[in-house]
């Protein structure tokens, strides 16, 4: 297509210079690429000045000085004409592009290599003849570069050879160009110099062959070498690539390296330590590390240290059998067990003041942070505590990290119990749905450890008790009972420092509790160590008391009413009713007063009840009986 393009841009040209000047014009490109064994079309564009001119052509192809004719072209057709050449691979295409211009091509098929010649076009018109030359260019890209190196080289001697580069059956002869580490080699200077070899094979393709030759160093033992063939096809260059490899270098040692491997950073008390031991020589030489003078280990380029301690401090020395040397400071980084001051377990007395210090050993700078239960607290290695309560008791615990080297570090902890009189923060209780059996619980903090014990306002309650102190001082305690009807019940909670006591009511009926809101406290100290915090208030007895007195007075003024309405009565002063006057009058030591007597030993209710039912009788009573 792009030849067809040329073709109509200069048959127009030509068409505008003919109408000036010239009677025939001839023109040809003046090459034409193509692939081998590809089809080639060679156009031949002429015009004339008078369309109806009598017309041939020749065509002719020149390898030599001399000229041989190929085709024929005239009014009658085209002829080829025999050649051993091209044989039957040829023909001639003609065609009329516009009243004037005509187009003549040239077709040969399946080329060959031995198709690269020029071809002449040769037009004759009347008694004028001209001519236009093509050269037919083959061409055939070469086979991917090969690369064979030299197994070592020894440096900074001579000149030597390195490696060959090979590219084969290329139509034209390619070129081949060196690089090192991307830059192109020179072909000849005072490291080294390129020498190239072209060869034409049998089928007419070419093979070249290019031999590196370089004085090595020691720093080319990490230089990367290819080659890159260049090569010409239709229209472009193009380049193929060898795989890239590196050359042995051979060398003496003149420089020791020591690096540390494992761990990566700080090395901590533990850890696995890997020392790695280079020279730069090639091949390396025997080598072997020492410390402190003591040979560690021989024809190793590794040393290891397994389980690492602080006592592995010091300069590791790695040294060749030839005289070179080199060492390596190592640092084993620690730390100590976590000491915490009071140890393990300590008591503290409730409203004092009390420090726990807490300090470890260490190479480097560390963090220290104090949790209670698992709660941090704060920073530092002194923590402070104020006016103890029991809420201070539990598990302190102390973390040490090392700043530098988190992944070093160690805890300890101390048990703290506080010494202080019972505290009960409640009792409570439950019934069950049958309302038969009340569920009792008392709980509250004590050490030492209390005695809980429970009382109640009734005698003889059948219960079962169950209690529990922990650690801290929390306790626990349970009583199921069978109360027969409302009770009062009593926690009280000893130990060697004082005793607190907390009462509470319970009625069946109502199944809910009614606190008393009773606290006694004593100590085995001074009065004013009781806990201030309880108010005292009327007890549930002295509430009780109060609605018995109420009830009695009501029934005393009934029973005077009662006594005054039957002594006038008596004296006739009131009518009977139907049958006149009844006597109702029953004789009495004293006809005027009524006695209600309270013994010892018995409630208000018992004294209640035989006043008002009679269970004490007069005299006159009896004697009615």
């Amino acid at each position: 297509m792009a030849q067809w393009r040329v073709i109509l841009t200069l048959t127009a040209f030509y068409g505008l210079v003919w109408q000036v000047w010239a009677n025939l014009e001839v023109h040809m490109m003046d090459q034409v690429e193509v692939l081998l064994s590809e089809n080639a079309g060679i156009p031949c564009i002429y015009k004339l000045a008078e369309p109806d001119s009598s017309v041939t052509i020749d065509w002719f192809e020149k390898s030599t000085s001399d000229k041989e004719p190929i085709y024929h072209i005239n009014s009658s057709g085209s002829f080829p004409i025999q050649s051993k050449i091209f044989s039957d691979r040829i023909n001639v295409s003609h065609s009329l592009v516009n009243d004037k211009t005509w187009n003549c091509t040239l077709n040969i098929y399946k080329t060959q290599l031995s198709d690269e010649r020029k071809f002449i076009c040769q037009v004759n018109v009347n008694t004028e003849s001209k001519e236009g030359l093509t050269q037919l260019l083959i061409f055939d890209p070469p086979s991917n570069p090969t690369v064979d190196v030299v197994s070592y080289s020894t440096a900074d001697t001579q000149i030597e050879e390195v490696a060959s580069c090979t590219a084969e059956d290329a139509h034209p002869a390619p070129n081949i160009t060196w690089y090192k580490d991307r830059l192109p080699l020179q072909s000849s200077d005072d490291k080294g110099n390129v020498q190239d070899s072209i060869t034409k094979n049998s089928n007419q393709l070419y093979t070249i062959k290019s031999t590196l030759h370089q004085k090595m160093q020691i720093e080319d033992k990490d230089s990367e070498f290819y080659c890159e063939v260049s090569y010409f096809m239709p229209g472009k260059v193009m380049m193929k690539e060898s795989e890239s490899f590196k050359i042995t270098v051979y060398h003496t040692t003149t420089k020791l390296t020591l690096t540390q491997i494992s761990p990566e950073g700080l090395v901590k008390e533990g850890d696995k330590v890997e020392i790695r031991c280079h020279a730069n020589g090639n091949p390396p030489p025997a080598m072997f590390f020492s410390y402190n003078e003591e040979i560690l280990s021989e024809n190793m380029d590794v040393l290891v240290l397994e389980n690492a301690v602080r006592y592995n401090d010091g300069d590791y020395v790695c040294s060749t059998y030839d005289g070179f040397s080199e060492s390596f400071n190592l640092k084993v980084h620690y730390l100590d067990d976590v000491v915490i001051t009071p140890e393990e377990s300590t008591e503290l007395q409730e409203g004092h003041d009390q420090f726990l210090t807490c300090n470890a050993l260490s190479s480097l700078s560390t963090n220290v942070t104090w949790y209670k239960d698992g709660n941090p607290l704060e920073e530092g290695n002194v923590l402070q505590l104020t006016n103890v309560t029991y809420n201070m008791a539990g598990l302190y615990t102390c973390k040490v990290v090392v700043t530098d080297l988190p992944a070093l570090k160690k805890e300890n902890t101390v048990q703290v119990k506080v010494r202080g009189k019972p505290e009960i923060t409640g009792v409570e209780g439950e019934w069950t749905s049958d309302k038969k059996q009340l569920r009792l619980s008392c709980t509250g903090k004590g050490y030492p450890a209390p005695n809980i014990t429970w009382t109640f306002s009734v005698e003889n309650v059948s219960q079962v008790e169950e209690s529990s102190v922990l650690e801290n001082g929390d306790f626990f305690s349970t009583v199921t009972i069978w109360p027969t009807s409302n009770i009062t019940a009593t926690c009280e909670s000893t130990n060697e420092l004082g005793t607190l006591t907390f009462s509470k009511h319970f009625s069946e009926m109502k199944k809910i509790t009614k606190p008393l809101t009773t606290i006694t406290s004593s100590s085995t100290k001074a009065p004013e160590t009781a806990t201030p915090s309880h108010k005292k208030t009327r007890t549930g007895k002295e509430g009780s008391g109060v609605i018995i007195a109420v009830i009695i007075i009501l029934i005393l003024l009934l029973a005077i009413l009662g006594s005054v309405l039957y002594f006038l009565y008596k004296k006739g002063k009131i009518a009977c009713g139907r049958s006149g006057k009844q006597d109702l009058t029953k004789e009495s030591a004293s006809k005027d007063d009524i006695v209600v007597e309270m013994k010892s030993g018995k409630s208000e209710e018992a004294v209640l009840l035989q006043g008002v039912n009679g269970d004490k009788k007069f005299p006159s009573d009896q004697t009615a009986d």
